[in-house]
């Protein structure tokens, strides 16, 4: 039995409701299905969603189908993971590798541990 994605689809239409209103941190993947660096590290995500469930929240941008919100955050490469905390961008990660849990997982768990 499949089991049921942890992370939410963001697109332009849903980027305010489900990202710069949240009221837990967001960790942001801006991806594209023709990038190789972003399906290395899609499991990556997807275990970061699974993780944080309930304590953050943990989004997925294709940047072709929602250029407008790769626009508005100066997306020029994928992949590009940022870090919102109170509809802010605190912390960006640009590039990907397998090995990029550890520092996506305590970037994640310090935003988590701050008080709002």
């Amino acid at each position: 039995m499949a089991q049921e994605a942890k992370y939410v689809t963001v697109t332009d239409s849903n980027f305010q409701e489900e990202v710069l209103n949240s009221d837990v941190p967001v960790l942001v993947d801006f991806w594209s299905v023709w990038c190789g660096p972003c399906r290395v590290i899609a499991p990556v995500v997807e275990q970061l969603a699974e993780q944080f469930d309930g304590r953050a929240k943990v989004a997925k941008v294709d940047v072709d189908h929602s250029p407008q919100t790769a626009m508005n955050f100066g997306i020029r490469s994928i992949p590009t993971l940022l870090f919102f905390k109170d509809g802010q961008v605190v912390d960006q990660m640009v590039g990907g590798s397998p090995s990029m849990k550890r520092a996506l997982s305590s970037k994640l768990e310090s935003l988590v541990g701050q008080p709002a």
